[in-house]
């Protein structure tokens, strides 16, 4: 009987042939747990849960496609106590069953900080730190002082503040700043299609103001940018420091801002080029 005698066996055949079968069918039962396990093809729209309250979603029954999560709180004069105020993933976004949605709601006490000291330090400087406190800025109010851009007092409801004294965060407070022996106007920066909150830090920053504002598409200010300014932006705008800008906002959800600044761009170009070819007219 020969090392490869089974070969000839019909018995051998039908073994391997019973072999080959259950392996194909255990490897389809592995995939098929597996879709059934990772809900594979299965993508849910992640919904809009803005304004809405975490209870109120579980009695709606979100949380059974949906693992809801909260990871933060802040404290929002503007909206209710323990709504929602910012989702990840975004509203819109196809994700799978039992995914984790992280919530941001708003805290039913307000958090207080410590008011910092500002006396002394440059605008940048004083910004940056109520950024980081959480602390917003009423306005800008420019006084005589011989060092430019110098914090001169800080102002909390329109009174001196004194370091260390407790302050709801989010509240605002009033910076009186130094023009500096020799004031000059500086450049209005450009604003368009920047978010409110973007818009009003490039102001402060640029040692203006912001003034009236105005929202074109409602007063949903997750989507607003910015539309317009008064005064306007042309490449060689200057104001005095502290001067108010008015802002008009619309919504990014059916403006094209893209092609709108682009087009602006554009026409600031060729006024640019405009006035130079005229400077240049006008040189003896």
């Amino acid at each position: 009987m020969g090392l490869f005698y089974f070969l000839g066996q019909k018995k051998f055949y039908l073994q391997l042939l019973i072999a080959m079968v259950l392996t194909l069918v255990l490897i389809w039962g592995v995939f098929k747990f597996l879709a059934v396990f990772t809900h594979h093809g299965e993508v849910y729209l992640v919904p809009n849960f803005s304004g809405q309250t975490l209870p109120a979603l579980k009695q709606k029954g979100f949380d059974q496609y949906f693992d809801l999560m909260v990871i933060d709180s802040v404290y929002d004069v503007r909206h209710a106590p323990g709504s929602i105020v910012m989702q990840n993933p975004l509203p819109g976004s196809k994700v799978k069953i039992g995914r984790h949605v992280y919530l941001t709601i708003v805290a039913k006490m307000p958090e207080m900080v410590d008011m910092p000291d500002l006396r002394n330090l440059s605008l940048r400087q004083a910004l940056v730190l109520l950024e980081g406190r959480g602390l917003n800025v009423k306005n800008l109010q420019y006084v005589n002082y011989f060092a430019k851009n110098a914090i001169v007092d800080q102002l909390y409801e329109g009174e001196p503040v004194e370091t260390g004294t407790m302050i709801r965060k989010g509240m605002a407070i009033g910076l009186v700043v130094g023009k500096g022996n020799h004031p000059v106007p500086v450049p209005l920066p450009f604003l368009i299609g920047k978010k409110m909150k973007e818009a009003h830090a490039a102001l402060y920053y640029s040692s203006l103001n912001v003034g009236k504002e105005y929202f074109l598409d409602g007063n949903d200010t997750t989507h607003a940018r910015v539309y317009k300014t008064e005064p306007s932006f042309n490449s060689h705008s200057l104001l005095d420091m502290g001067s108010p800008v008015n802002i008009w906002y619309r919504s990014d959800e059916n403006f094209n801002f893209k092609n709108y600044i682009q087009q602006i761009r554009a026409d600031t170009t060729q006024q640019d080029s405009v006035q130079i070819q005229k400077n240049q007219t006008q040189t003896p």
